[in-house]
């Protein structure tokens, strides 16, 4: 009997110091949970997926949080009791040791601090009979003896949302100095309310509610996270999870880096993938690099500081950057000068604005104003600002000015200089770097042997001219074209420019050769000046305002693979959209296989196989490489265009992006794509994603193998079938070995027995439903181990 007592002592004491019928779920009126037990979980929803207790956030600092349960290492909080402060970067923490939350009396939940004061409280009374209960929704309620909820923290959200839980008018995200709210005009938006300045970033601030593609004629005020992965707001704005779907553990959390985001649990590895976002450029959040920082893609997404400026903290960017002089309103003006940064700006807090004045008269008003500190100047229209106040500094190649720092005489230049490099590093999607806290990206003072440094760069330095210069003597001297130096070192350095609309008109004789046209806009011939011939493509469902368009166009420009069709440079004036391509010989596939010239230049096998594979390789390269995800949206022969030596390039990829309407999501406000091509979840309205091209290469893979438009309907055997049926009729020539009944009969036996097998069944594992459907990186696989061109020949007959 004694032994039974002390083995349910013992059981009691593992449990946490909690009273009611079940401590692991309830907490009733008059009990507490000491600091001391913050190794315990308190509370635990029913199903396991959320945990509530005492979180450690330091050494002796803890905070009463809710997370979820998961094995990783570190908890994912989403939601805090104890109140924000943008100062400490966090929620005020209580001390370890004395610290408790107790359940009182009259039914008020009590965060007390170790000297006994009240941290936080949930400010109900009800009375005897009140329990606490965290609830599968990870909702913590309070409610009376009658289940009547009296509180819950699904009303007072921190800088997370949960599936379920609304976002309304009265409630807010907050991480930093960065929320999330409904403003006055029933807009969803993102604001910087820093110590200095308050300034809105999302939507865009330079267009209104309409532009931005939202609704202000609302009076809900409500944004709300479903379980299928579809965060939706009463405005119009709506992010789609690209892993959408039920059973999957999802959140919408503002991150310490101003942008907010919708994230998936993988259940594989145990991580939070990000599924969607609301900023794609990130050198749009306000605040991002502090007072005076600026953010720049040059080199990678990372802040710097100004010439003659260094960071206030090294292990904090929201701090920004410091002045290293001076600044005396009794100072002369010939003691300063001016540094160039080109393509900066400090967006907003102008001193003055000017139009049409030369740069010589907006360098002089900043020169003449004891509080100005830099000035923008905008070509063309010769739009001057001067700043007093610098803040949301940015960098971005294509900006059409430049901004220039006052800083004293004395400044050395040649001990300052920005990265003229503009390449994109491809690696795997997703694999961007998030702006998080500030010592993820802060700089490390390591004691450096500068004059090692300098020699090195000055030897690189005269490697890379000689290099230019060889470059350049080369290229000028075969083609007979006498150039400066200057204008040698551009078209041997810029691969991708900006052309001015004038340009592409006299480029392309006033649009006079049409190539081709589809949904996006239509293609004319063009020659440069260069005598480079060029396709310029004249967008007309292009609805971004121009700098989002050139951060767009810019990062698609700067995708490179051999089965895409290369972009040169873009014109964005006024709502004149254009992009200029690389010129293909050989026009498109449709032709080849459909058209004229399928009489002419019939396809045979091995270039049939090469351009299935070419094809698969750049989808595989937008899907799974490159850091901006590219879904293509309409796959087809048309846009599979053909090289003098047949090798495949995709054409049009990216202007799905360009369509879309400031949306992150894969969302699009109509079907895109070509009827017969497009996959079943266009038509069902399902969220979008690579899958999509996956199905539309499956139709494109059997019209190569077969030679007819399997996408439009077929005769088979003098009856016209539609393109399902055909499918269920090849799967039955397939499963007969007969693959000769399927393959286009102009090439008369002469194909490859193997690689037709192969290609018939990637056809058809494309277009089962989406989940069954392979990637594009497992299609190139199963292509590649059946390439054996180095020992076949095309008129092997089998």
């Amino acid at each position: 009997m004694a032994a039974l007592l002390y083995l349910a002592l013992l059981l009691l004491l593992t449990f946490p110091v909690c009273s009611g019928a079940s401590p692991w779920q309830t907490m009733t009126t008059g009990s507490h949970i000491r600091g001391e037990d913050h190794d315990k979980v308190i509370l635990l929803s029913p199903d396991a997926t959320f945990s509530c207790g005492f979180h450690e956030v330091g050494t002796n600092a803890l905070t009463f949080s809710i997370w979820y349960t998961t094995h990783a290492a570190e908890r994912t909080v989403v939601w805090t009791a104890n109140p924000y402060s943008a100062e400490r970067g966090g929620y005020s923490p209580v001390n370890k040791y004395g610290s408790r939350v107790s359940l009182n009396r009259d039914g008020n939940l009590i965060l007390t601090d170790t000297n006994g004061s009240m941290v936080w409280e949930s400010k109900t009374s009800s009375g005897k009979h009140t329990t606490v209960t965290l609830l599968n929704s990870g909702n913590l309620v309070i409610s009376d003896s009658s289940n009547k909820i009296m509180w819950q923290s699904f009303d007072s959200p921190t800088d997370t949302l949960l599936p379920g839980q609304n976002l309304t008018k009265d409630t807010r995200l907050v991480s930093g100095y960065h929320h999330l709210y409904f403003d006055n005009d029933n807009v969803l938006r993102m604001l910087y309310d820093g110590p200095e300045i308050t300034s809105i970033y999302w939507p865009s601030p330079d267009y209104d509610a309409q532009k931005n593609g939202r609704n202000r004629f609302n009076s809900t005020r409500i944004a709300v996270l479903d379980d299928m992965g579809n965060f939706t707001s009463s405005d119009g704005f709506k992010i789609e999870a690209s892993d959408s779907g039920p059973g999957i553990k999802r959140r919408i959390t503002i991150d310490y880096d101003g942008n907010f985001r919708m994230y998936s649990l993988n259940a594989s590895t145990g991580k939070w993938d990000i599924t969607g976002q609301a900023v794609i450029q990130m050198c749009y959040v306000h605040g991002l690099c502090g007072k005076n920082g600026l953010c720049d893609y040059l080199g990678g997404l990372r802040c710097r500081c100004p010439p003659d400026y260094e960071m206030v903290d090294p292990t904090n960017w929201n701090k920004g950057c410091k002045p290293m002089f001076l600044t005396d309103g009794n100072q002369a003006r010939e003691e300063f000068t001016f540094i160039e940064q080109p393509h900066a700006d400090y967006y907003g807090f102008d001193l003055s604005s000017n139009k049409s004045i030369p740069f010589e008269a907006c360098r002089n008003i900043c020169w003449n104003s004891s509080t100005c500190l830099s000035f923008t100047y905008k070509g063309g229209d010769g739009w001057c600002y001067t700043k007093d106040l610098l803040y949301n500094g940015q960098v971005f190649p294509y900006f059409p000015g430049d901004n220039y720092m006052k800083v004293p005489m004395s400044f050395n230049t040649s001990t300052y200089s920005i990265s003229k490099q503009k390449t994109l590093t491809c690696g795997p999607a997703g694999s961007e770097n998030m702006l998080g806290p500030a010592s993820m990206y802060g700089t490390k003072k390591d004691n450096i042997n500068w004059t090692y440094f300098y020699v090195f760069a000055a030897i690189l330095g005269a490697l890379e001219l000689l290099v230019i210069v060889t470059g350049w003597y080369l290229f000028f001297k075969k083609h007979n074209i006498p150039k400066s130096m200057e204008d040698g070192y551009k078209l041997v350095t810029n691969q991708f420019r900006r052309f001015t609309y004038r340009e592409l008109r006299e480029a392309t004789g006033k649009f006079k050769e049409e190539l081709g046209r589809g949904g996006a806009g239509i293609v004319y011939r063009g020659v440069l000046e260069d005598k480079k011939i060029v396709a310029v493509k004249k967008l007309t469902d292009v609805r971004q305002g121009e700098e989002e368009f050139w951060a767009e166009v810019t990062l698609i420009g700067r995708i490179n693979h051999i089965n895409l069709v290369r972009m040169w440079g873009f014109c964005s004036e006024g709502t004149k959209r254009l992009l200029v391509y690389e010129y293909v010989e050989n026009e498109s596939l449709d032709k080849y296989l459909f058209g004229e010239r399928s009489t002419e230049s019939l396809l045979g096998w091995s270039q049939r196989y090469k351009i299935a594979l070419g094809t698969a390789r750049g989808l595989a390269y937008l899907h799974h490489e490159c850091l901006e995800w590219v879904v293509h949206c309409d796959v087809k022969p048309e846009n599979i265009l053909l090289t003098r030596d047949f090798e495949a390039k995709i054409a049009d990829f990216g202007l799905a992006k360009l369509a879309k309407q400031g949306s992150t999501s894969f969302n699009f406000t109509h079907m895109r794509g070509t009827m017969g091509y497009m996959a079943p979840e266009w038509a069902l309205n399902m969220p979008i994603n690579a899958k999509v091209d996956v199905y539309s290469y499956g139709v494109v893979l059997l019209e190569i193998v077969t030679g007819i438009r399997a996408s439009s309907g077929i005769m088979l055997d003098e009856r016209q079938i539609d393109f399902l049926e055909f499918v269920q009729e090849a799967k039955q020539i397939l499963s007969t070995g007969n693959v000769s009944d399927i393959v286009d009969d102009r090439l008369h036996g002469h194909f490859h027995t193997e690689q037709a097998i192969a290609m018939v069944k990637i056809a058809f594992s494309c277009l089962e439903e989406r989940r069954k459907r392979p990637t594009m990186d497992e299609i190139v696989k199963v292509l590649m181990s059946c390439d054996d061109e180095d020992d076949y020949h095309p008129a092997y007959s089998y």
